[in-house]
């Protein structure tokens, strides 16, 4: 029987002997002996000949638009989802109506059983223009999917009762494409034998158990395609290791089904490692142009390839953590969240139902070393599937919040407020390093977060609890408009490096805001309020408020240049500092450099247009001979000079305002990067003269009225000695 045959992925051993059945093969599964399923996708199609005119409102079926002499006729296609069998039965139905010429509409209602083959529920969720409020589902279980029939009676609403008769159509609620590609040496893990190791849950039936199975048992009808193969390394390196750059880049040119639309299809990419290291698993590309979710990938040889010291079967331990982050990578691309990070403040909007955390669940959208007990214990009761309120989403809410390429990341999944504790041992801040929040128009915003532990006891923490894009929720409000919620253009699956926090001692880092998924955030001028929500296994840590003010533009060059730099391109270029894919964004930076010297905006084109110029570039490119098979990786070499000359104007040829602009912590981290950068070039005394250059402009800073801490300024000053004209070579013959 083939891997793909429901009847294999329902029927459980109690079924007994197999059942003769007549010879017309059952397209579907049996959930328990001699009675066919009732779950599934069932479809109706009605044909319009004219426009009629309908008494309003008319929930479901809504009157259609005028239509042209051209087209006096047209389709339109009303589906059910009936959720109450088989794997995982939700006791939910769902529907909605589609066509060009009608409205759309979507409903859920939760069902109760009335007899072997009949429900009734209340309608909960509406989407469009939908006036019942009760819905009555009579199934006919024929053997013969093609003779299968769901009759669903919508009442109430104050409306006449409506009958509508739907065809079976499939046993899945979506068809969707995964496309499996790996570099050369790595190899994509699609499957595991789930009892290969020991730490399992005792019930669990061992079988071989692919990404495909998985997301089919979550409801989708599956399929992989063949266009999957092996990107060559050919001048990748020796480390293999990949940017955020080239991910976006492989993307766009390797997937075969890469399209700038939305469609039920997504790639997964294996490879070995991320320029950031072992500590990331995975990451899911999030959106290219104006379509999200698209891809993912994971990295064979992070974190996830170290088995805990000691473990009973490591080679199955490997092999089980890269297929649960395989998955869950996956799921992030059908928009699903983390188990712990469904809720959100309450200025984000509303949602299509409010979700509850669900910090213990045995789903792959949780960490397995989050739970109580950490890893060993979620895996000894890990079942390989998604929660109830996560299947909910994929099966149930509207198309649009699901598909791969549709609604943003992160849309829809609801929210409650923050649960924050009465005396939290943390206190999170969120400041801009200058005397007043102001800044000029075109200039990008970087923030400073600031966490201190005021209890008396040390508090253990992520060392990258402030980078984690995952942890944080930053909302941004315009005086006027609706709050957004600032999403940054890469998600990271880190591993968790933990570091004690002692009483009074603070951590920091920067926070870029200008630019995410949302576009940017902070492109017109007036007046912001800012605020971050830290997520924690316990409770979520609230920062204060910060107002701050973008300045009108000076003069119309400003605003004619403004309309280029505000684009995805661009945004894209600044957050990742620098790429030699985007063009046409790279010339748009160049012309601000060029005719807005005096701006702050010129100090972060040139910064980006410098860090894409300053170390190999590697771009996926196909073959011309047999495109989208083979391959092959083209090198551009650093262009050194240019490099060099741009980075200097941007951190040290103007340092004060520089430091302002970028704010100390994200200033000192770029020219620690550019004096090690020039140090690698053989340009030793000039690293030497930009940490003397960062030590001069950290001296004469202040925040919130006291100078530098005098450890910063030391650790800067040691790090200046180190690039003293034959220092180095001093310490490596020691």
């Amino acid at each position: 029987m083939s891997e793909h045959d429901p009847i294999q992925e329902q029927v459980g051993a109690e079924a007994g002997a197999e059942i003769v059945l007549p010879a017309q093969p059952l397209p579907i599964v049996l959930p328990y002996p001699f009675i066919p399923p009732a779950s599934g996708l069932y479809e109706t199609r009605q044909f319009i000949f004219q426009p009629i005119p309908l008494p309003t409102p008319v929930p479901i079926e809504p009157q259609p638009i005028p239509i042209s002499r051209r087209q006096p006729w047209s389709f339109y296609t009303e589906e059910l989802r009936l959720d109450v069998d088989g794997r995982y039965p939700q006791m939910v139905a769902s529907g909605a109506v589609h066509g060009a010429l009608v409205s759309s509409a979507h409903w859920i209602a939760n069902l109760q059983a009335t007899g072997a083959s009949s429900w009734t529920g209340a309608i909960w969720y509406k989407d469009g223009s939908v006036g019942y409020t009760n819905v009555a589902i009579s199934v006919n279980r024929s053997w013969y999917a093609s003779q299968r029939t769901a009759t669903v009676t919508f009442s109430g609403g104050g409306q006449p009762d409506r009958v509508r008769t739907f065809q079976f159509k499939s046993p899945y609620y979506h068809a969707v494409e995964f496309e499996f590609d790996c570099a050369q040496g790595e190899a994509a893990t699609t499957q595991i034998n789930t009892c290969a190791h020991p730490n399992r849950p005792a019930s669990m039936p061992c079988e071989t158990l692919s990404i495909q199975n998985v997301y089919q048992r979550a409801g989708f009808d599956v399929t992989i395609s063949s266009a999957g193969s092996v990107v060559p390394l050919a001048g990748a390196g020796a480390n293999a290791r990949w940017s955020d750059q080239e991910m976006h880049d492989a993307m766009q040119t390797y997937w075969s089904r890469f399209a700038a639309k939305s469609q039920w299809a997504l790639w997964a990419f294996f490879a070995s490692l991320h320029e950031q290291g072992t500590s990331l698993g995975g990451i899911m590309f999030d959106d290219i142009g104006a379509n999200h979710r698209q891809g993912t990938a994971i990295f064979n040889d992070s974190f996830i390839a170290n088995a805990p010291a000691g473990d009973a079967n490591p080679t199955a331990w490997v092999n089980r953590m890269i297929f649960w982050t395989a998955c869950h990578e996956i799921g992030h691309c059908f928009n699903l969240a983390h188990s712990w990070q469904k809720q959100h403040p309450p200025s984000w909007g509303t949602p299509w139902i409010p979700l509850a955390n669900e910090p213990e669940a045995r789903s792959f959208m949780n960490y397995p070393y989050n739970v109580s007990g950490g890893q060993t214990a979620f895996f000894a009761n890990f079942e390989y599937r998604f929660s109830d309120g996560e299947l909910l989403f994929m099966r149930h809410a509207p198309g649009r919040f699901v598909q791969m390429g549709n609604a943003d990341w992160f849309d829809q999944h609801g929210f409650q407020e923050a649960a924050v504790s009465l005396s939290p041992p943390l206190r999170l801040e969120i400041r801009a390093n200058r005397e007043r929040p102001v800044f000029e128009f075109m200039e990008p915003v970087t923030l400073e977060l600031k966490l201190t532990n005021v209890c008396s006891e040390p508090q253990l923490v992520d060392e990258r609890l402030l980078s984690s894009s995952e942890a944080l929720v930053v909302i941004v409000k315009k005086d006027g408009k609706p709050a957004r919620q600032y999403v940054p253009y890469a998600q990271y699956c880190w591993s968790a490096d933990r570091r004690a926090l002692l009483p009074g001692e603070s951590m920091y880092d920067s926070l870029f805001i200008s630019a995410g998924r949302n576009g940017w955030d902070l492109a017109e001028p007036g007046n912001y309020t800012v605020q971050v929500a830290l997520r924690l296994e316990q409770e979520d840590i609230v920062s204060n408020e910060l107002r701050l003010r973008v300045t009108p533009p000076r003069a119309y060059d400003e605003e004619y240049l403004a309309q280029d730099l505000f684009s995805d391109d661009v945004g894209r270029i600044i957050a990742f500092e620098g790429s030699r894919f985007f063009e046409r964004g790279n010339d748009v930076l160049r012309e601000v450099a060029a005719k807005l010297s005096d701006r702050r905006v010129a100090l972060h084109a040139s910064l980006a247009l410098g860090g894409g110029l300053a170390f190999d570039h590697k771009q996926l490119v196909e073959d011309p001979k047999e495109p989208r098979k083979h391959l092959g990786i083209k090198v551009e070499p650093p262009k050194v000079d240019e490099a060099r000359e741009l980075l200097d104007a941007a951190l040290i040829a103007q340092a004060p305002q520089a430091v302002e602009s970028f704010g100390h912590v994200s200033f000192r981290r770029r020219v620690d990067e550019f004096s090690a950068w020039l140090a690698e070039q053989g340009a030793e005394e000039q690293a030497f003269q930009t940490q003397d250059a960062l030590l001069s402009t950290m001296s004469a800073r202040q925040v919130g009225g006291r100078p530098i801490l005098p450890r910063v300024l030391a650790d800067i000053e040691a790090t200046r000695d180190a690039y003293k004209p034959g220092q180095r070579r001093k310490r490596s013959r020691k």
